[in-house]
């Protein structure tokens, strides 16, 4: 059992929590509203909450509110939905010290200090969530603390929602895998990759996550198999599955045994029609995280550059891990620092999303934070910037981000969309996100479950 502080418990006091207290309702008047389902956004709307639920939405003039109910006028402003930041890693910080993978620094700090360090400040990273808009995430894979993990984040108040994966089932082994709780294991065969689904079976994940690796030399068929047999023990549990394979033939394979979510962009080369039509045969998720390769780029060839928001909402100390680098001598740091090349000016991750988006594929903004350099928090903003270059609309990368990123939790009853009966999860902005998606960085306030928070 890890000891984490809960902190995020005691810092909001709770109001009158007994059963027997009628529940309050407020409404929130004058703001337009995107509510996420696709529809055009609603000006001169209204939504109604009462207690931890979304009583109505909709035009002032077609809401009835509720005799004694709070009034807030916030003409001027706009709702939209919690952000929800479907791909994320609780047991990396974003650190320069937490993937030994990538660029082995246990000299400088031995990995175990690291994930003491990222377990001590667990809370201060669930509130930062909360500061950028983001009221639920889905953290793909980690330790198997993870579980615990969960529980704390869904028991405290200033923290978002979260589903999680237990470690990754992989085909690849990094040698630099934590011993003692792994957050990557390897089977050699369909029998040990089945073992390993059932171990996480008993904790009850909300996804059970392939971290797909081809490396020179590796047998694709022999692969195929194992990672086939993981997928099938997984749904034979009622399981979903989301893989890392961003090579376009093992996305395929991985579609053909039965994935449900693709956790990265297809980045090697241009997506087919028959990639298309794998996808849409049974409507996966397709998830975007084009901004994870540039924080590693950021960090690792020390060009950091932070807009104001992440300066606002980072982790100042994750933030200061950064600068390290330039202090170490490049002949104590084994195998020497990554060079991450320039990319194209049109990487083909973005002509990837363009394609699948006009193709109606279901697609989810997401970012992979807790690698080196991409925050937790912020970073979704970051994200969606690049989704615009890309060529997507704001009102899809708010639909991605939102609707459909509930789905990956497997929660699209309850949150996703402002509509009457779910979680009153929103975010009141300042600008209108629809003209340009940086606006939804201009947060007013942030509401989990009819809880309102500052970002300051």
């Amino acid at each position: 059992m890890i000891a984490l502080p809960l902190l995020a418990c005691a810092l909001l006091g709770g109001g009158d929590t007994r059963a027997d207290a009628p529940a309050a309702s407020t409404a929130f008047t004058g703001a337009t509203i995107v509510d996420s389902s696709g529809a055009p956004p609603i000006a001169d709307g209204v939504v109604v909450v009462t207690g931890e639920r979304i009583a109505a939405v909709g035009p002032r003039d077609k809401v009835a509110i509720p005799a004694g109910a709070t009034l807030v006028d916030l003409k001027g402003k706009w709702i939209i939905p919690g952000l929800i930041d479907a791909h994320v890693h609780f047991f990396q910080s974003g650190g320069l010290y937490t993937r030994p993978d990538v660029i082995d620094l246990r000299k400088q700090r031995p990995y175990e200090k690291e994930m003491d360090w990222i377990k001590q400040r667990l809370p201060y990273t669930l509130g930062r969530y909360i500061a950028s808009g983001i009221t639920g995430v889905v953290d793909c894979g980690g330790p198997m603390w993870n579980f615990e993990m969960r529980d704390i984040a869904n028991h405290t108040a200033k923290a978002p929602r979260v589903a999680v994966a237990g470690p990754l089932i992989a085909t690849y082994l990094p040698p630099t895998t934590a011993a003692g709780d792994p957050d990557i294991v390897k089977p050699n065969s369909p029998a040990q990759a089945r073992d390993l689904v059932r171990k996480q079976v008993e904790r009850q994940p909300d996804l059970i996550k392939l971290w797909w690796i081809r490396m020179p030399g590796d047998n694709l068929d022999q692969q195929v198999q194992i990672m086939s047999a993981a997928i099938d023990e997984s749904k034979s549990h009622g399981i979903r599955v989301a893989v890392h394979a961003t090579e376009l033939e093992t996305a395929k394979a991985a579609l053909r045994a039965g994935a449900d979510i693709l956790v990265h962009s297809v980045i090697d080369e241009p997506v087919d029609n028959q990639f298309i039509n794998l996808l849409k045969l049974r409507d996966i998720i397709y998830m975007t995280t084009l901004g994870v390769e540039d924080g590693y780029r950021m960090v690792l060839n020390q060009q950091v550059a932070l807009n104001e928001f992440e300066q606002k909402v980072g982790d100042p100390e994750v933030i200061a891990t950064w600068g390290d680098l330039a202090k170490i001598p490049p002949k104590d740091i084994p195998g020497g620092i990554p060079k991450i090349p320039v990319p194209p000016k049109r990487p083909t991750a973005y002509n990837n999303l363009t394609v699948l988006e006009s193709a109606g594929v279901r697609i989810v903004g997401a970012t992979d934070a807790g690698n080196i350099g991409t925050l937790h928090g912020p970073a979704l903003h970051r994200e969606f910037e690049l989704m615009a270059s890309a060529g997507m609309r704001p009102m899809d990368i708010i639909v991605s981000a939102t609707k459909n990123a509930a789905a990956v939790m497997g929660r699209q009853a309850e949150v996703g969309t402002l509509e009457k009966g779910k979680f009153a999860d929103l975010v009141i902005l300042e600008a209108d996100p629809l003209a340009d998606i940086k606006n939804t960085r201009k947060i007013s306030k942030t509401m989990k479950a009819g809880e309102f928070y500052d970002p300051n």
